[in-house]
C-alpha cells in the first residue's frame, strides 16, 4: 500500500490511522525506553545511583534543547512536505527536505561547540549542586560529542514517517533502542564507567539510528529523495519551515526553562532529593507524552496531505479518532498513577528514602493528566495544517504564561513549597486545554471553510 503515492488520500481513514499510528506508537514507545533506560540503569547503580540519578535530571534541559532543535526545523519541514506532496510539487517537497538537512548540520555543529566548552557553567545554573555536579558534567561532555547524530535521528525521521513510511520510521528508533539498552549495562555496569558510559551508549546507538535514516532517504524506496542539488540553503525555502517548526520548538525548548526553573526551585525548598523526584516525574511523563504523540505523527500525513488535497472531510474524521485516542491514552495513564504511583517510582530507583517522598508528589504533578490528550490533539493538528500562529500561540500560553509564573507563585501562596512547586504543573495543564480547546474549535472550522470553498478550489 505504501507504493501507492494516494493511499494517503483513499484508504478509509480509520483503517490508516491505525496502520500508520501502530508503528509510531511503538517507536515512541521505544523511543521511550531510549531516553529513560539510562536514567534506569543510573539509579540503580550501587552506593550512589540516587546522586547519579539526580546529576541526569540537571542534564535534562540541555538534552531537551538538541531536540528542540531538531523540532524546529523537521517538525515544520515535514508537514510542508506532506502538503506539497498532497498538491502533487514533489520538487518542492524534496527541496524543503534538502533544506532542512543542511540546516540541522549546521546546528548541530554550534551545539556541539556550546556543550562542549559550557556544558559545567550551564549545569550549575540548571540547579546542579556540589553533590550532582561531577555525574552530570561527565555525562553531558560525553554526550555533547554525538549531538550531530542526535539532530539527524530525530530531524530527518519526520519526513520518513510524513511520507507514510511508519514501519521504516519505526525500524529507525528500535535500531537506536536496541543497541542502547545492550550497550548501556555493559558500559556503565561491567567497563565500570558509570555516568560516562550511559552517554557513550546513547550516542553509538543515535549513530547506528542516523546512518539507518539517511541510508533511506538516499536509497530507491523513498518518495522524498535527499539530493545534492536541494542542499543550498535557501530563504524561500527554510524560513517557511522554521516558522512552522517555531511551536514545537517553543513547546520542547520551553520544557528545558521549565525543567531549570523547576530544579532551581526545588533544589531551594527540598534539596537533592526533591531534584532526584523531578527526574523521576520528568521521566513518568514520558509515559504519557511520547505514545500520544507517535499517535499524532501517524496521524500528521493524512492530515496534512487531505488538506493540500483539499479533502476536509477526511481531515475532520483524522481529527475526530485522534482526539479520542489521546484522551483516553491520557486518562487511562492518569487513573494508573492515581491508582500505583509508587510503581512508576520504582521503575527507576530502589531507594527507600527517595521512593517515599517522590510518590505521592507524582500524584499531585500528573494531576492533569487526565485530559492532556485534548491539548495534544489540538497542538499536534494545528502544526499539520501548517497554522504556525495558533501552534505558537498555545504553545506559549501553557508554558510561558501559565506554568513559568505559577512555579515561583504557587510557593508564595502555600505553607509546603515543595508540594507548592510540583502544584504548578496540574493547574498550568487544565487551564491551558481549556484555552486551547475553545481556540481549536474556532480556528479549525475556519480551516475546513478555506478547503470546502468552490472560490478557492
Amino acid at each position: 500500500m505504501e507504493g501507492n503515492k494516494e493511499f494517503l488520500s483513499t484508504e478509509p481513514v480509520g483503517r490508516l490511522l491505525f496502520r500508520l499510528s501502530i508503528p509510531t506508537v511503538v517507536a515512541q514507545l521505544v523511543n521511550m525506553l531510549y531516553n529513560i533506560v539510562d536514567r534506569i540503569y543510573i539509579g540503580h547503580m550501587p552506593g550512589d545511583g540516587s546522586l547519579a540519578l539526580t546529576g541526569m535530571g540537571v542534564c535534562m534541559p540541555l538534552i531537551m534543547l538538541v531536540s528542540a532543535f531538531a523540532a524546529l526545523v523537521s517538525s515544520g519541514g515535514a508537514p510542508r512536505a506532506s502538503i506539497f506532496m498532497g498538491k502533487n510539487e514533489y520538487h518542492a517537497a524534496e527541496k524543503t527536505m534538502g533544506n532542512c538537512f543542511s540546516l540541522q548540520v549546521l546546528i548541530s555543529l554550534v551545539l556541539t561547540m556550546v556543550l562542549l566548552f559550557w556544558s559545567e557553567e550551564l549545569l550549575l545554573a540548571f540547579g546542579a549542586s556540589e553533590n550532582t555536579i561531577g555525574y552530570a558534567a561527565d555525562y553531558m561532555s560525553t554526550y555533547a560529542i554525538g549531538t550531530l547524530f542526535v539532530q539527524l535521528t530525530l530531524g530527518m525521521n519526520f519526513f520518513i514517517t510524513a511520507q507514510g513510511f511508519t514501519r521504516i520510521s519505526m525500524i529507525s528508533v528500535l535500531i537506536g533502542a536496541a543497541a542502547n539498552i545492550l550497550l548501556d549495562p555493559i558500559f556503565i555496569f561491567v567497563l565500570h564507567m558509570g555516568v560516562r558510559g550511559a552517554a557513550l551508549a546513547t550516542i553509538l546507538s543515535q549513530a547506528l539510528s542516523c546512518v539507518w535514516v539517511v541510508s533511506f532517504l538516499c536509497g530507491k524506496k523513498t518518495r522524498l529523495h535527499l539530493r545534492k542539488e536541494h542542499l543550498p540553503l535557501k530563504a524561500g525555502v527554510i524560513l517557511p519551515c522554521i516558522a512552522l517548526g517555531a511551536a514545537a520548538f517553543i513547546m520542547q525548548a520551553s520544557e528545558s526553562i521549565i525543567s531549570i526553573c523547576f530544579n532551581s526551585s526545588l533544589l531551594r525548598y527540598g534539596g537533592d532529593i526533591a531534584v532526584g523526584a523531578m527526574t523521576i516525574m520528568v521521566s513518568v511523563m514520558q509515559f504519557a507524552m511520547l505514545p500520544m504523540q507517535g499517535i499524532a505523527q501517524g496521524a500528521q500525513p493524512i492530515s496534512s496531505y487531505n488538506y493540500g488535497a483539499r479533502k476536509p472531510d477526511r481531515v475532520k474524521k483524522t481529527f475526530r479518532l485522534l482526539l479520542t485516542a489521546c484522551l483516553a491514552y491520557s486518562f487511562t495513564l492518569w487513573l494508573a498513577v492515581m491508582i500505583c504511583p509508587s510503581l512508576f517510582v520504582g521503575i527507576f530507583t530502589p531507594d527507600e528514602a527517595l521512593l517515599q517522598y517522590a510518590a505521592p508528589m507524582l500524584r499531585i504533578y500528573l494531576g492533569g493528566m487526565c485530559i492532556f490528550g485534548i491539548q495534544i490533539a489540538c497542538q499536534m493538528t494545528f502544526t499539520s495544517l501548517g497554522k504556525a500562529a495558533n501552534s505558537i500561540i498555545v504553545a506559549v500560553f501553557r508554558k510561558f504564561i501559565l506554568l513559568l509564573p505559577l512555579i515561583y507563585l504557587m510557593p508564595r501562596l502555600m505553607a509546603d513549597k515543595t508540594v507548592a512547586v510540583y502544584m504548578a504543573e496540574p493547574i498550568a495543564d487544565i487551564i491551558a486545554v481549556t484555552f486551547t480547546a475553545i481556540l481549536f474549535a474556532c480556528q479549525f472550522r475556519k480551516a475546513m471553510q478555506e478547503i470546502s470553498s468552490p472560490a478557492q478550489a
